[in-house]
C-alpha cells in the first residue's frame, strides 16, 4: 500500500489510501470501528458521494468507500468493467483489507455491483443495501443511454474542451441551486461532467454503461435470481424526485424481494444519502440493528437454486409507474 493522502471531500477531508490489485492501483476511504460497511457509489462518481454519511456512519461501523476502478483516484486501464468484474475487486480490496463479511450498500450502477458481490459471494455478504439502484426495472434516463451512442466518446471530447466544460458546468450548478425537485440532481451531474476532461475516465465511463445499458434501457436485471435474497437482508431506499432511475422501480423492488425493507425519502432525488444524509443513517443503522445478518448456508442455497423462481412468486408487475 502507498502512504495515504488526503483529499478534501465535500464535507471534509478523509483520508485516500491506495492498494494495488492486479497491477492496478485502487483508492479508498476506510473510517470507524464495528461491523464492516462496504459503500460502493454510482456512475461517473466516487467516495466522495458518501461524504455527508461517511462520519455519522463510521461512530457505529468500519466503512469502506472505494473509488470503483475507472473512476476517481482508482486506476483507469483499459479493463474489465462489468459487473462482474467490479464484484471480484470488491472481494479482493476486502481480503486484502482483512475483511471477511460486510453489509454491501450500493448506489445506481454500484447497486448493480452490490447485487453482484452478493450473488457471486453470498458467504461474505451479511446484508444488501440498494439505493436508487440500477438493475430493477428497463427504465434510465436519457441521458445515460446516449453514452451508449456512437460517437459518444468524440462528442465528449469536444464538449469537455476547457472553455465549453467551464461554462456547461456552471451552467448546471446555477440550475442545480434554483432548489426545483427536477433540477436537484445537477449540481451532481455538473461533478461528472468535469470528470470527463480525462479522456481515461470518458472511456471507462462507456465501457461501464455499455455493459449494462443500450438505447432502450437496461438490460441487466436482477429479476431472475430475485428469488435468492431469501437467504438476505434485504433494503431499498430510493429519493421520490428520482429522475434518473424512476421511484417506481423501488416498487419493483418490493415484489421481486417481499421480504425487503422499501424506503422511499421525500423531497430527495437520486442521492436520497446527500439530499437527507441525517434520514439515511437513521434509516441504515434501524435496518442493520433490526436484522440478523445472513449466515452462508451451502444447503440453503443449493434448495434455493433447485427451486428457483418457483420459491419466489411473480416478477415484476407488468406497467408499474409509481409507488404509493
Amino acid at each position: 500500500m502507498s502512504a495515504p493522502q488526503h483529499a478534501v471531500g465535500r464535507d471534509g477531508p478523509h483520508e485516500v489510501q491506495h492498494v494495488e490489485l492486479h497491477g492496478h492501483r485502487r483508492a479508498y476511504v476506510k473510517l470507524g470501528s464495528g461491523p464492516a460497511l462496504l459503500l460502493l457509489h454510482g456512475l461517473g462518481c466516487d467516495h466522495t458521494t458518501w461524504s455527508p454519511v461517511l462520519d455519522d456512519l463510521a461512530e457505529h461501523f468500519t466503512v469502506v468507500a472505494p473509488d470503483l476502478l475507472g473512476h476517481g483516484r482508482s486506476a483507469k486501464p483499459r479493463a474489465d468493467y462489468s459487473v462482474g468484474g467490479y464484484a471480484n475487486g470488491m472481494r479482493d480490496l476486502l481480503t486484502v483489507l482483512g475483511i471477511d463479511k460486510a453489509t454491501v450498500v450500493g448506489h445506481s450502477f454500484g447497486g448493480g455491483v452490490a447485487m453482484q458481490f452478493a450473488y457471486q459471494f453470498p458467504e461474505r455478504t451479511e446484508r444488501l443495501m440498494l439505493v436508487g439502484s440500477g438493475g430493477l426495472g428497463p427504465e434510465v434516463s436519457a441521458g445515460i443511454r446516449a453514452i451508449t451512442t456512437p460517437g459518444f466518446h468524440q462528442a465528449m471530447g469536444v464538449l469537455s474542451l476547457p472553455g465549453v466544460r467551464h461554462v456547461g458546468v456552471a451552467g448546471l450548478r446555477l440550475a442545480a441551486r434554483t432548489g426545483l425537485a427536477g433540477t436537484r440532481d445537477l449540481g451532481e451531474v455538473a461533478d461528472i461532467y468535469d470528470t470527463f476532461k480525462d479522456p481515461h475516465a470518458r472511456a471507462a465511463v462507456r465501457h461501464v454503461v455499455r455493459a449494462v445499458v443500450d438505447w432502450r434501457g437496461q438490460i441487466v436485471t436482477m429479476s431472475d435470481r430475485a428469488y435468492l435474497t431469501e437467504a438476505l437482508p434485504m433494503a431499498v431506499v430510493w429519493g421520490r424526485d428520482d429522475r434518473v432511475i424512476p421511484v417506481c422501480h423501488a416498487r419493483n423492488a418490493a415484489a421481486l424481494a417481499p421480504g425487503a425493507r422499501v424506503e422511499v425519502i421525500e423531497d430527495a432525488g437520486h442521492f436520497p444519502h446527500k439530499d437527507h444524509p441525517e434520514r439515511f443513517v437513521e434509516i441504515l443503522r434501524d435496518w442493520v440493528a433490526s436484522t440478523r445478518p445472513a449466515t452462508y448456508s451451502r444447503a440453503k442455497w443449493r434448495t434455493l437454486l433447485r427451486n428457483g423462481q418457483a420459491s419466489q412468486g411473480p416478477a415484476v408487475p407488468e406497467g408499474v409507474t409509481s409507488i404509493a
